[in-house]
């Protein structure tokens, strides 16, 4: 036994030895500020009510507003225009008084004295094609704006209000207290806009071989804003970029179009055997059993020559939606509309498309298959999706969401060709598009305030949906792809935004409206961020738990970024404030490297180190009991240590102190013959772990994955002693791209030498 305890003491000693050594040449430089990347998120976050809990999840006072609409809608398919007469009742769950409401009117961004192109910066244009210099200085601007014909109090007393750009003010007769209701009505119209020539998230496209339009509409009516214990009431304007703040509510909706339209839109369709056909209730009733292939409810042909006549009949469409953010229809004479069943936990949910000719074959192949594949793998995130369909409309130019419905880009050449591109950017939006049911329709947050909320978490899920969908339909990949190539998401993918000039690019909590690069703001960073949170610094399990954890506790209610972050602490247990902080609230970069690899043998001669220290107390050789010393391989002390020895014949540890040891004993000792130093630093200021991939002189690797707290003590240089057996031939950092890291040619030791810009170019010229 203390042969044994002798043993263990000298390890120690060994092992603090390289310890101390590694601590200093890691420790903070002269001058050098630590910046606490580790530091608590108090100064950033809200402090917890309650409202909203210390834990992310919604605090037992929280409350929210409930917005009901009862509207007639009429299309006027010859003109263009759009009429309505709406019915709000307004639920005040707050604990404040209300002396007013407001109230958003989203197409005034398109009326003649809209402000939105006043913000935008403009230069002349060097060379324009004719219908660029006709639209951008001679075309006459188009009038889309609402036009308020009446606000008034259900029993007809006119109410007093003030319209300031897209927002109304409407003043209540008496101030409103908590659970108190109130109704109005507002009556309306607008011209519609046409979406291709001029863009927009809603509007027609004109078919001019037939003079057809195919109408998606949305944002077509006054709407609550948004009352909150965060806000009060949300008062961001709509500038035409930042999406929206939407109250809960019931809607029953009445849609008046020609008679030839087909149509579908929010909600439960309530008379479907009066717009339907016979041969259409019969098709719809087979959809609800196939849950394999869609069933075509209105076929091409069908659609076709419904095309060749306009109707001065009318016919009204009715809906009815419990609990939705918002409303939106599509209506056209020329869609085609097919319907499947798809299981989603212990019900079936329709899984819908509606679109013109000009989006076949790849419509009617592909896009209600991607709703179905979408809805199973959201549900399998988050929570089974609650409504009882989802529908996505093909629409030329258009990637936008509303409650049960969205309308998607991706049409096929004229002779019905198309290319990859074309077949993977529709499944791709329509995927991304019918996940925003998930985000933000249903769990609601501010997409005016916080555009990553929706968009990044929703584009994380895409990329997690477009690999399920893969799987499930192979076919649906063009020839010769085995996978799904995506946009966002892949760490590897925000590499050029991430190193890119830093003077056009903002934080990620940085409102919509205010940054640049929106895409790769909005949708990019934060995407790829969580990716990364999942595969390279929690786990899936760890990952998947909270995030599924974070849904489920603000369905159909109102989160903020805080009650994202806290919620996905409190249900994994990951102190995350370092990974908000640099991903979310700074615009750092991922760049850490090997700085030094230094290796060390076992001597049993004093090294230097220990001659200083027997000199500095006056201790004699003889004095010293056996101990291990740790030799710098290429130093002084290996030179004469060494002296005429292979080091690699060098004894290991165990054969230093067999004599230490009985018998039975030695059977049971290893000891490393090899011992590393090796420091990391870290150029690039984002914090995160360093995932090392070690490969040993036998082919064997190893990867070991230090967690991003190493850095607490030090943001520029750690380091970690590795022991082993076999010599280690090769280690690089970050061996499959998981990290972000920018600049990968400090990545590897021994450094791997790139070509040089000649060689580079004889190997083009070969290949």
């Amino acid at each position: 036994m203390k042969h044994l305890l002798y043993y263990f003491l000298s390890v120690v000693f060994v092992s603090s030895g390289i310890y101390a050594q590694a601590q200093e040449e890691s420790a903070p430089k002269k001058g050098h500020t630590n910046t606490n990347k580790f530091k608590q998120l108090y100064d950033e976050f809200s402090t917890p009510n309650v409202y909203r809990a210390a834990s992310g999840a919604p605090g037992h006072a929280y409350y929210q507003q409930q917005a009901d609409y009862k509207m007639d809608i009429v299309l006027d398919d010859k003109n263009s225009k759009l009429s309505g007469f709406e019915t709000i009742t307004y639920t005040n769950n707050a604990p404040d008084v209300l002396k007013y409401l407001w109230v958003q009117l989203d197409q005034n961004k398109r009326a003649k004295n809209s402000k939105s192109p006043l913000i935008e910066t403009e230069k002349i244009e060097p060379v324009l094609y004719p219908s660029q210099f006709t639209e951008n200085y001679i075309s006459e601007t188009f009038d889309g704006g609402f036009n308020i014909e009446a606000v008034t109090h259900t029993n007809g007393t006119p109410l007093s209000y003030m319209i300031n750009q897209t927002m109304m003010r409407v003043e209540l007769p008496k101030p409103m207290a908590t659970g108190d209701t109130f109704s109005f009505s507002i009556k309306w119209w607008y011209n519609i806009n046409d979406h291709v020539k001029k863009r927009g998230r809603s509007g027609y496209e004109l078919f001019p071989d037939d003079g057809n339009k195919a109408y998606v509409i949305a944002q077509f009516f006054p709407r609550m804003a948004v009352y909150s214990d965060v806000e009060g009431w949300q008062n961001s304007q709509f500038w035409g970029r930042d999406e929206f703040a939407l109250t809960f509510g019931d809607y029953e909706v009445n849609i008046t179009v020609p008679a030839d339209h087909i149509l579908d839109g929010t909600g439960v369709l309530t008379n479907r055997k009066e717009v339907f056909t016979k041969t259409m209730m019969q098709r719809y009733e087979q959809a609800k059993k196939s849950y394999d292939e869609p069933v075509l409810i209105v076929t091409q042909a069908e659609a076709e020559a419904a095309a060749k006549g306009f109707s001065n009949e009318t016919k009204t469409w009715k809906l009815k939606a419990e609990n939705v953010r918002d409303f939106g229809f599509a209506t056209s004479r020329r869609f085609i509309w097919d319907m499947m069943a798809v299981k989603v936990g212990d019900k079936d949910v329709m899984a819908v498309s509606m679109y013109p000719k000009e989006g076949n074959p790849l419509w009617e192949d592909w896009s209600t298959k991607a709703v179905a594949s979408t809805l199973k793998t959201y549900s399998r995130m988050t929570f089974d999706y609650p409504y009882h369909k989802a529908i996505s409309v093909h629409a030329k130019n258009q990637g936008m969401e509303y409650p049960m419905i969205c309308w998607n880009y991706g049409r096929p050449k004229e002779d019905g060709t198309y290319s990859a591109r074309v077949r993977y950017g529709m499944m791709g939006v329509i995927i991304h598009e019918v996940g925003h049911n998930f985000f933000p329709m249903i769990v609601n947050s501010d997409e005016r305030q916080w555009t990553w909320m929706d968009e990044g978490l929703n584009s994380f899920l895409q990329y997690v949906a477009q690999i399920d969908f893969a799987e499930a339909y192979p076919k649906a990949l063009a020839e010769g792809d085995t996978e799904f190539p995506h946009r966002r998401g892949p760490a590897k993918k925000i590499v050029p935004y991430m190193s890119g000039d830093q003077s056009y690019i903002a934080p990620i909590m940085t409102k919509g409206i205010n940054t640049y690069q929106f895409g790769n703001n909005a949708y990019g960073k934060p995407a790829t961020a969580l990716n990364i949170l999942r595969e390279a610094v929690m786990g899936r399990d760890l990952f998947d738990y909270a995030f599924k954890e974070y849904s489920n506790r603000w369905m159909f209610k109102h989160p903020t970024p805080e009650d994202f972050f806290r919620t996905m602490e409190d249900a994994s247990a990951f102190d995350l404030d370092w990974f908000w902080r640099g991903w979310f609230y700074t615009t750092d970069w991922v760049d850490i490297g090997i700085k030094d690899v230094k290796k060390y043998y076992v001597s049993a001669e004093p090294n230097a180190y220990m001659k200083d220290v027997m000199k500095e107390r006056g201790i004699k050789k003889k004095q010293l009991r056996p101990l291990v010393y740790m030799v710098e391989e290429g130093s002084e002390d290996f030179k004469k240590s060494m002296k005429n020895q292979n080091p690699a014949e060098v004894k290991t540890v165990k054969e230093y102190l067999m004599d230490n040891f009985s018998e039975a004993e030695r059977q049971n000792i290893t000891a490393p013959k090899y011992f590393y130093n090796i420091t990391f630093e870290k150029p690039g200021g984002l914090v995160m772990p360093i995932i090392v991939e070690y490969t040993y002189a036998d082919g064997n690797k190893k990867t070991i994955k230090y967690p991003a707290e190493i850095w607490r003590l030090n943001d520029n240089e750690v380091s970690k002693v590795i022991t082993s057996n076999q010599e280690i031939i090769n280690i690089t950092i970050d061996p499959n791209l998981e990290t972000a890291d920018i600049d990968t040619s400090n990545n590897s030791w021994p450094k791997k030498e790139k070509d040089g810009e000649f060689e580079n170019f004889k190997q083009k010229i070969k290949g």
